[in-house]
């Protein structure tokens, strides 16, 4: 008789093998349930990377080009026509204005509407035809290093090639090149990274902060019941947004305060501008990011919900605002995302006041729209507030 015992052994190892896995089905089925009935967590965990992905492919160019510029041709001649042609043919530079003056060269780089200014001297031809070297000033926004370093080397590059095509002799008294670039960088002569980075992160600190303090306000309510202890009171949403946002303004305040101080003096990073201007002028971002907050707040049901929205803000605002890559580089479409970016206007007064010095008049455009975003997300908030409550 043949002893199956062998056999016996196996199926009895299996049969305890398979008994570990007992109850994995319907374990896995509700578990699929719960991702179903939770989109938010799937959207964060599958689709947020992908979009990063997407980006920072195509959004983020670190080959600086179309640099904005401004230009001051003092000779008006053909010889500085020919050298302003060479800058424009280069893609490198895009001609953003057109000004008759030093001091209005200087005012638009401070505003920060151009990058770079050209000044071609009115004794250029003149020094050119007489053999002499030809001199041109070309001023950089040393606040952004990327396109500082770039434009200096592609103007001195232009420089070069006007002075190879010229058939002008070197003679043992001038041995110069024909035409000279005349680089002069502002507002960070060392071209120190911190001078560029710490003032865009002190804008995307603050925002990190605010949402993520008020994004939890609501949710924290609903969690511990006290929610229902609102709707009985006869507070107006409005004046319940506003009461939320107050004591976290004041906290970010006293945070801003705070990294200013360290900024200044173990970074070694003066402020140029005003002190109580850019103080004044972080108010309307504040409301608008806190208001961000509150509208996350009034639509997510749980905490954790609410950390993932708040946190899918957080990285269009470190890549799309200007913070890391300039924004001129970008294709239109993530330029126009930038655009909706409230980190986008904050790094911009931040970079303007702290590096170049600049006022009100150069900034009042940036705060205009903060204000407008920040009077819409307020309320928003109240009526999505008053919408749950009703």
């Amino acid at each position: 008789m043949t002893d199956h015992s062998p056999y016996r052994r196996i199926v009895s190892k299996l049969s305890r093998t398979l008994d570990l896995f007992r109850g994995t089905i319907p374990v896995l089925r509700k578990e699929a349930i719960h991702i179903r009935r939770d989109p938010m967590a799937l959207f964060v965990t599958v689709l947020i990377p992908i979009i990063q992905m997407f980006t920072i492919g195509f959004a983020i160019d670190t080959n600086v080009r179309d640099t904005r510029t401004v230009l001051y041709d003092g000779a008006h001649t053909q010889e500085s026509r020919r050298l302003i042609d060479r800058f424009v043919n280069s893609d490198d530079f895009i001609i953003v204005a057109d000004v008759e003056s030093e001091q209005a060269l200087n005012d638009e780089i401070v505003a920060g509407r151009a990058s770079v200014g050209i000044h071609i001297p009115a004794d250029y031809s003149r020094r050119l035809l007489s053999g002499q070297t030809a001199s041109f000033l070309v001023l950089v926004d040393g606040s952004d290093s990327s396109v500082a370093s770039q434009s200096l080397n592609v103007a001195n590059a232009i420089a070069l090639r006007e002075s190879l095509e010229k058939s002008l002799p070197v003679t043992a008294v001038s041995r110069s090149l024909p035409v000279e670039a005349r680089p002069k960088i502002l507002f960070n002569p060392d071209s120190r990274s911190a001078n560029f980075l710490i003032p865009g992160m002190l804008a995307v600190l603050i925002q990190i902060m605010t949402v993520m303090l008020t994004a939890l306000a609501i949710v924290r309510e609903r969690e511990r019941g006290t929610l229902e202890q609102l709707y009985m009171t006869p507070v107006k949403p409005l004046g319940l947004m506003i009461g939320k946002i107050i004591p976290y303004a004041i906290v970010a305040y006293a945070e801003l305060s705070i990294m200013l101080f360290f900024m200044r003096w173990v970074f070694k990073i003066p402020i140029s501008g005003s002190l109580t201007l850019l103080l004044l002028l972080v108010v309307p971002f504040l409301i608008t990011m806190l208001g961000l907050g509150l509208l996350i707040s009034t639509r997510a049901q749980s905490q954790q919900e609410a950390m993932q929205a708040a946190f899918g803000t957080m990285l269009p605002s470190i890549f799309l605002s200007g913070y890391i890559f300039p924004i001129d580089t970008m294709p239109l479409f993530f330029r126009g995302v930038s655009a909706i970016l409230p980190t986008t206007y904050l790094i911009e007064i931040f970079r303007g006041i702290i590096l170049r010095g600049a006022g009100i008049d150069a900034l009042w455009k940036q705060t205009l729209i903060l204000s407008i975003m920040g009077l819409v997300l307020i309320t928003l908030s109240a009526l999505r507030f008053r919408k749950r409550t009703s």
